[in-house]
C-alpha cells in the first residue's frame, strides 16, 4: 500500500503544476497571433514576418470555414478562462480578444458577409495598392512582391464567385451609388505597364543592393506580369461587373430593405459604436448634436459680417478664393498647414510617435467617387511611413478653409499620431497590429479636430466654419445613416438633409452619402466616440482642477491603443484615481 502511495507521490511530483488561468489566457494570445499572421499574410510582412512573403489572402470557401472553425475554437477555449484570476490588464485583453472572435463568428452567419466592396473600398483597389504596404530594400522583397502580384487572378476569381453568390441572395449595392464605380476597375487597366500602380516599386532608382542586370530582368518580369496577368483579371472584373452586377443592383437604398438585413443593421451598430445604443437613440443624438452646431453656425456666420447662416456657406461653396487652381496647390496648402500643427504638438502631448507620416495624392482612378482624404498606416518594423492622402480632383469642391480641420484628423493629432503609439505601445500583439475600433479611433479623430482651437489653427470665420462644417458633418452622419437604414428614408432625402446643414460641397455630400448606403453602421462611430472622449475631458477636469494637465490626459487616452469605450471609460476613470494620488 504505502508503494502504491509512495508511487502516486514521485508522479505527482514529476508532473507539471496546472497552468494558471494568466498562462492559459498568454498561450491562447500567442497562439490567436501566430493564426492572425497566417491568415494575413501581406500584413505578416509588413510587420517583418517573413515566413509567409510569397503568398496573399486566401479568400476561397474552405478557406472561410476554415477560419470560422478557429475562431470558434478560440472562443471556446477564452471562455472556459476564469477571468476573476486574471490581472486587470489581461481582464481588458480577455475581453477584447472575445468581443473581436464573437463579432466575426455573428458576421459569418450573415448573408451580407459576401459583399465585398463598397464605394469606399474594395478587393481591387487594395490589391492595386499592395506595394504600399510593402517593404522593398533586397532583391527578394522584389521577388516577393512580383510572386503576389501574378496570384492576383486566383483572388479575383474567388471575389467575383462570393460575389455571383450576393447577387444570387439579393445583397447588393443600391444602384443610386454606384455611377462612376466602374472607373475603380477599368482605371486600373493601363496599355503602358509601366505607367500601372502595380510598376510602382520599379519606377524609380535602382537599389544598390541588387546588380544592374538583375534589375532589368525584375523590371521586365513586372511589365509582363502586368500586361499578361493584371490587365486581363482588371478586364474579367469589368465585365462581370458590367454584365451580371449592375443590372441586379437594388433598388432599395436600405440595408435593411435586404434579406436578414435588419439583424445585420443592428450587429454594425454595436460593433462600430461599441455600445448598445439602439438605431433611434443615435438619431435622437444626431439631432440634439445638428441644433447645437447650427446655433454655432449662425454666430460664426454674423461675426462674418453676412446676414444668414445659408449667406455664408453659399459664399464658402462659391467664391473662388477659397479654391486651389490645381493639384499641386492643394498639396502645398495642405503640407504647409501639417507643418504648422507638428510645431504644437509638444504642448498638448507628452509622447509622440518615432515613424514619420508622408501626404500623397488619392488615385486618379477612385479620387472622384471617395471621400476628401483618408489615412494609411506605416510600419515601423518595416520602414514604411504613415500617408495622409489627399484628394485632388474636382478641385472646385476642395475648399482650402477644410484643410486645417481634415489634418488634424488625418494626420496628427489625429489618425497618424494615434496609429503610429499603438504601433510603439507594449501591449498584447493582437491588439497593436490588427485590433482597432471605430468608436474609439475615429472618435479621437474627430476629437482631434477640435484641439485646433488650443492651436490657433481656427484663425478666421472660414476656417471656424470648416471646423463646425466637419462636426456637423459627423452629427449629420449619425442621423442619415440610421435614416436610411432603419427608418425608410432613401438618398435624395440624405442628400437634402447634408445639404440643409452643412457646409459640405455637393460633390462630397454626393460621397459621403453613397459611403453610409454601402457602408452601414460605419459612420456612426465618429461622432459617438468624440462625444465619450469630451464627456472624460469634462470629467477628469472637474475632478482634477488646477492639477488637470492635457498632456498627460492625452498620453493616458492613448497608451492602450484602440479599445471599446466602456474600456476606454473604465480607464480614464482609473487615471483619475491615481492623479489624485499623485
Amino acid at each position: 500500500m504505502r508503494r502504491y502511495v509512495f508511487a502516486a507521490a514521485l508522479l505527482a511530483f514529476a508532473a507539471p503544476a496546472l497552468a494558471a488561468p494568466q498562462d492559459d489566457l498568454r498561450a491562447l494570445m500567442d497562439e490567436h497571433y501566430q493564426w492572425l499572421l497566417r491568415e494575413n499574410p501581406v500584413q505578416a510582412t509588413a510587420l517583418g514576418v517573413r515566413e509567409y512573403d510569397n503568398r496573399i489572402n486566401d479568400l476561397s470557401e474552405a478557406a472561410r470555414r476554415r477560419s470560422i472553425e478557429q475562431a470558434q475554437a478560440f472562443l471556446t477555449r477564452l471562455d472556459r478562462i476564469p477571468t476573476t484570476e486574471l490581472t486587470p490588464a489581461d481582464r481588458v485583453n480577455h475581453a477584447i480578444l472575445r468581443r473581436t472572435l464573437v463579432e466575426a463568428i455573428e458576421s459569418d452567419r450573415l448573408p451580407q458577409r459576401n459583399m465585398l466592396f463598397t464605394t469606399y473600398y474594395g478587393w481591387h483597389q487594395g490589391f492595386a495598392g499592395l506595394a504600399n504596404n510593402l517593404p522593398f530594400r533586397t532583391r527578394a522583397d522584389y521577388d516577393s512582391y512580383l510572386t503576389r502580384i501574378e496570384q492576383y487572378p486566383m483572388l479575383n476569381d474567388e471575389a467575383l464567385r462570393i460575389t455571383g453568390e450576393a447577387i444570387r441572395s439579393g445583397h447588393t449595392l443600391p444602384c443610386s451609388v454606384l455611377a462612376g464605380s466602374e472607373n475603380s476597375i477599368s482605371g486600373v487597366i493601363v496599355e503602358d505597364p509601366t505607367r500601372s500602380r502595380f510598376y510602382q516599386p520599379f519606377a524609380g532608382e535602382r537599389p544598390a543592393a541588387i546588380p544592374a542586370a538583375d534589375w532589368t530582368q525584375l523590371q521586365e518580369r513586372a511589365r509582363r506580369i502586368i500586361t499578361n496577368v493584371i490587365n486581363p483579371a482588371y478586364a474579367k472584373h469589368l465585365d462581370f461587373y458590367r454584365t451580371q452586377y449592375l443590372p441586379r443592383c437594388a433598388r432599395s437604398d436600405s440595408v435593411s430593405a435586404q434579406p436578414q438585413g435588419r439583424e445585420y443593421y443592428a450587429l454594425q451598430v454595436r460593433s462600430y459604436t461599441t455600445t448598445d445604443l439602439t438605431p433611434q437613440q443615435i438619431h435622437d443624438i444626431g439631432m440634439g448634436e445638428v441644433r447645437r452646431i447650427l446655433g454655432e453656425m449662425d454666430t460664426v456666420s454674423r461675426e462674418a459680417g453676412f446676414p444668414t447662416r445659408a449667406a455664408f456657406i453659399q459664399d464658402l461653396r462659391t467664391n473662388p478664393r477659397y479654391y486651389a487652381t490645381n493639384a499641386e496647390e492643394l498639396m502645398e496648402a495642405t503640407a504647409r498647414v501639417t507643418r504648422e500643427i507638428d510645431g504644437h504638438m509638444p504642448r498638448l502631448f507628452g509622447t509622440l510617435p518615432r515613424l514619420p507620416y508622408t501626404i500623397r495624392e488619392i488615385p486618379a482612378e477612385i479620387a472622384p467617387g471617395t471621400t476628401t482624404a483618408y489615412y494609411n498606416p506605416g510600419s515601423p518594423e518595416s520602414g514604411i511611413a504613415g500617408v495622409y492622402y489627399v484628394n485632388t480632383s474636382k478641385l472646385d469642391q476642395r475648399p482650402l478653409w477644410e484643410i486645417p480641420a481634415l489634418s488634424l484628423h488625418e494626420a496628427v493629432p489625429g489618425h497618424h499620431h494615434q496609429i503610429a503609439l499603438q504601433q510603439e505601445e507594449e501591449i498584447a500583439p493582437f491588439r497593436r497590429n490588427f485590433t482597432g475600433f471605430t468608436a474609439f479611433t475615429e472618435g479621437w479623430g474627430l476629437y482631434a479636430e477640435s484641439l485646433g482651437r488650443d492651436m490657433g489653427l481656427y484663425n478666421t470665420p472660414a476656417r471656424r466654419m470648416g471646423e463646425l462644417s466637419y462636426q456637423m458633418w459627423r452629427a449629420a452622419r449619425l442621423v442619415v445613416d440610421t435614416g436610411i437604414h432603419a427608418m425608410g428614408w432613401d438618398k435624395a432625402r440624405a442628400i437634402q438633409f447634408m445639404r440643409d446643414n452643412t457646409a459640405m460641397s455637393d460633390a462630397n455630400i454626393e460621397a459621403e452619402v453613397n459611403r453610409y448606403i454601402s457602408w452601414p453602421g460605419q459612420a456612426l462611430g465618429y461622432m459617438i466616440g468624440r462625444l465619450k472622449i469630451l464627456e472624460l475631458r469634462h470629467r477628469a477636469e472637474q475632478a482634477l482642477g488646477e492639477r488637470f494637465d492635457i498632456r498627460r490626459f492625452h498620453d493616458a487616452l492613448l497608451r492602450n491603443g484602440s479599445v471599446p469605450l466602456d474600456v476606454l471609460e473604465a480607464q480614464i476613470d482609473a487615471w483619475i484615481v491615481a492623479e489624485r494620488a499623485r
